[in-house]
């Protein structure tokens, strides 16, 4: 705490004059009016209708970026009506040379080209808002604003229709939008929150309805007024929306084996629900969904035993998602452990955790993923300030098949579950005091060879954030908890895994007690900071307690880190002479363990420039000084690494050019040449026609470490934690494609060959963990105690003619190919129509090729396996 105490008083001794809160600026107040006795518009485009006389035109947009509170190059104005269903809006976008206007397609979401905006805050809770986006080529997308304006969540698809036009004076918009698809409480006169922008593509310029500062705390709460709106009526949304898919699979059969005989075949079917049960709640419900994937997961490899992050890409859980999105240790510094998080949606459905135990002669089908049964959630928000979320959802007992000489039998590889989210938000004090809460129920069958699996999890959190002066400052506090229950051989195993590695050598504070049959960590967050003006900051602690287990329905990258972290961050809001904008950031990091052992220190500057060309240079260098690690012996002693300096250069060229890169670097070297980690990648678009975008991303690292940990063992009833020199190389090849037929059909391919190989030599084991100099703290093998046969190095520790103990050679060559064609048409509005081609192959190549020979060898002479899919979905919607 005394840390937290003297950062945060250096960091407000640093910044004269920016307690002063931000100057107060006068709300825009649009009225609008009810469609009565006329006939509601037609959305064409064209403005023609005799409804829209009812009101008048506002314009006076000011410009946000990049000189923020002048006149635009161009003006813009709008127009707002309503009936008893639908809210319709009206832009006339003013462009002295229509010819000019840039007409770009993307699909849905794309935000490219001219295009204009309308966000409505519906709550007038000041911190969420739905946006509607329209570019001028007709192309819509959709973004629900959470945190106020600090999140932007494009995966929301209401339903709402929209109709460009480009005539003498420029461009105009009509847009429609159903109440339903808004949320909003009863009231005889309601005041809604509205914003509205216009991106001027030419000059990348940005001009707002209301201004909004640049240097503002936040989005949202700086959005103009929407009065006029009486005796709404509360749509109660009702949406069913059926789906059938069938996919044919082609592989390489196997000989002997029943389970790979070339081809497989499915079809299935499901069924996926909305209802409103007020205006502002909503139940969703999936019957055997099908959470196929159209987009592949990333190639990627670790070999420092952390899980990898993938983010969620299934439509039913994405959808407001916000609410129950409860990543407790996030901070400005980036030096928290920002992906942990109480509920991960993508545990349920995961892989199996169990496999099929065969003999000699058998064979096994294991599934791909656990059968979801059915899932329901229960969110929303209410006009008095509660957000709240429920989700239940069920998987399936799953087995593995297996057919050997004895006949067919089944194993069981992942148990029925039960999961379950609630989530609770309350705002206070006018919106500027949010207190919340989270728990989490995870409850599995007992099934006797899953043993190791906990029977049962849970978890909880509460939350406060206070912001005053006009939303500048805030106070962000978090505490969580965890609970679960199993066997003593799941508990001895969570004890033992290795995000905590309870029996570590050394950890005196530690200790493995293989008779428990449960385990309670805690974790939190702490923080203060600055959010508007020039100058902002933020310092705060984290800690994971060594007992928190968050992973049967959470995600955790590591338990027993206590770490304090600041950040301090100057930002110009005028562009000047050659630039538009510039941001330069101070960032550092102290990181212990709860036994009281500071093993990481980190100082950080980076920033970036906005050149008037539009294009962007970023850059930063890191220093480290001390660095040590609980986990890189995998239950062996702390071990020290030697100190880091790191830096890193960016360099993005102008989004609007047909030809545009974006271009990264970063380089890490160790003292005592322990270390070199080098990685470059780039993106390289060429748009040769509004409808065509082609890109390609290569990417190579370089990692070479001294110390890479390979294996465990004993000699003479001591351990060997031995480890080698590595040089890993990795190589990728990202190809994506989209065309854009219309804003409705798209054919889109991705495609990416990928390969990581590690060549291990100078075989050693640690001696002395934590001495000072590095060369002491390993001990290299002689070559005449070393003997690989078959891929096996047996170790002759003392030289007396007999092997003392082995291990598999760790070399590797690691290949990758996965590629997705999608078309896809939305035929009438909400519903679609997929055509997928997928191809994937993983396998283990050769480590005496090189990279590219390798790529040849694994990919081009290998078949693939090919997924051919067609889905089709209707909504059904009142």
């Amino acid at each position: 705490m005394k840390y937290l105490c003297l950062t945060a008083l250096a960091l407000l001794c640093l910044m004269p004059g920016t307690l002063l809160s931000q100057d107060s600026i006068p709300k825009r107040i649009y009225t609008t009016s009810f469609v009565e006795g006329l006939e509601s518009p037609k959305i064409d485009g064209l403005l023609n209708d005799t409804s829209w006389e009812l009101v008048a035109w506002s314009g006076d947009y000011v410009e946000l970026s990049p000189q923020e509170n002048t006149p635009p190059t161009e003006q813009t104005k709008l127009k707002i009506v309503y009936d008893e269903k639908n809210l319709y809006v009206a832009f006339r976008c003013y462009d002295k040379d229509p010819d000019g206007i840039v007409r770009r397609l993307s699909r849905r979401d794309g935000f490219d080209g001219d295009w204009v905006e309308i966000n409505i805050d519906s709550f007038h809770d000041l911190r969420t808002a739905f946006s509607f986006t329209l570019s001028v080529s007709g192309v819509k997308g959709e973004e629900f604003i959470t945190n106020d304006g600090g999140s932007w969540d494009n995966t929301w698809n209401p339903i709402w229709y929209a109709k460009t036009n480009i005539d003498q004076e420029g461009w105009t918009a009509e847009i429609r939008i159903p109440l339903s698809q808004l949320r909003f409480g009863k009231g005889a006169n309601q005041v809604w929150g509205i914003q509205s922008t216009r991106r001027y593509f030419r000059k990348e310029e940005r001009s707002v309805w209301q201004r909004s500062p640049i240097n503002a705390p936040g989005w949202v709460s700086s959005f103009g007024e929407l009065h006029g709106l009486k005796n709404l009526e509360p749509q109660r949304q009702l949406e069913i929306q059926p789906y059938v898919v069938s996919s044919f699979t082609t592989y390489e059969a196997e000989n002997g084996n029943p389970f790979r005989d070339g081809n497989d075949k499915q079809l299935n079917a499901g069924l996926d629900g909305k209802i409103g049960v007020t205006n502002d709640l909503t139940l969703d419900f999936t019957i055997n969904p099908d959470f196929g994937q159209v987009e592949a997961d990333p190639s990627a490899i670790a070999l420092d035993g952390f899980q990898i992050f993938f983010p969620e890409q299934r439509p039913f859980f994405i959808e407001n998602k916000n609410i129950f999105d409860y990543r407790y240790s996030t901070s400005q510094s980036l030096y928290t452990l920002g992906f942990d998080n109480i509920f991960y949606s993508r545990r349920i459905g995961r892989s199996p955790q169990g496999f099929a135990n065969i003999e000699q002669g058998e064979f096994s089908e294991q599934p791909d993923a656990t059968t979801i049964l059915g899932a329901t959630k229960f969110s929303g928000k209410t006009k008095n300030g509660w957000s709240i979320g429920l989700l239940e959802s069920m998987t399936s007992e799953e087995s593995a098949k297996i057919n050997g000489p004895n006949g067919d039998r089944e194993q069981v590889v992942e148990p029925f579950t039960n999961y379950l989210v609630g989530r609770l938000q309350k705002d206070f004090n006018n919106r500027n005091t949010f207190l919340g809460g989270i728990f989490t129920a995870t409850n599995r069958n007992k099934t006797k060879n899953l043993s190791f699996l906990h029977e049962a999890a849970y978890s909880g959190g509460i939350d406060l954030k206070h912001q005053w002066k006009n939303r500048a400052w805030y106070l962000n506090s978090t505490f969580i908890f965890s609970h679960v229950t199993g066997t003593s051989e799941a508990i001895n195993a969570t004890q033992n895994s290795f995000i905590r590695l309870f029996q570590r050598e050394g950890a005196s504070y530690l200790n493995v007690d293989a008779g428990r049959t449960s385990l309670t960590g805690t974790g939190g967050n702490i923080n203060i900071g600055k959010a508007a003006g020039n100058w902002r900051f933020e310092t705060g602690g984290a800690w994971n307690s060594p007992e928190l287990e968050l992973n049967d329905i959470g995600f955790q990258i590591q338990a027993d880190d206590f770490r304090h972290y600041s950040w301090l961050s100057y930002r110009t809001t005028k562009p000047m002479e050659k630039v538009r904008s510039y941001t330069l950031n101070y960032r550092h990091l102290a990181s212990f363990d709860f036994g009281g052992n500071l093993n990481d220190t980190r100082f950080d500057v980076n920033g970036f420039v906005n050149l008037n060309n539009n294009w962007f240079i970023n850059g930063g260098i890191t220093y480290r000084p001390l660095i040590f690690s609980n986990f890189a012996l995998r239950g062996g002693p702390r071990l020290k690494f030697p100190s880091q300096f790191g830096i890193r250069q960016g360099l993005i060229s102008d989004s609007r050019n047909k030809l545009r890169l974006n271009m990264t670097h970063t380089a890490t070297w160790g003292a005592e040449n322990a270390l070199f980690n080098y990685n470059i990648n780039g993106q390289i678009t060429y748009q040769p026609t509004n409808a065509l975008q082609v890109s390609i991303a290569p990417s190579y690292t370089l990692n070479r470490d001294e110390l890479q940990y390979v294996n465990t063992s004993f000699f003479n009833d001591d351990s060997r934690y031995i480890n080698a020199s590595i040089q890993q190389q990795t190589l990728s090849f990202p190809l994506r494609i989209d065309y854009i037929l219309t804003p409705n059909l798209s054919l889109q391919y991705w495609g990416q060959p990928f390969i990581s190989r590690g060549i291990y030599k100078n075989l050693k084991y640690i001696t002395n963990p934590t001495a000072s100099q590095f060369n002491n703290r390993f001990q290299s093998y002689d070559p005449t105690q070393l003997t690989l046969v078959n891929g096996t190095y047996n170790i002759d520790e003392n030289s007396d003619g007999n092997v003392d103990y082995s291990f598999f050679q760790p070399d590797f060559s690691f290949v990758q190919w996965r590629s997705n064609m999608v078309l896809r048409w939305e035929y009438i509005p909400g519903s679609e129509l997929y055509l997928v081609w997928s191809q994937d192959i993983s396998q283990f190549g050769d480590f005496n090729q090189g990279l590219f020979e390798g790529l040849d060898n694994n990919i081009l002479n290998t078949r693939p396996e090919n997924i051919f899919l067609v889905k089709v979905t209707y909504r059904f919607r009142r």
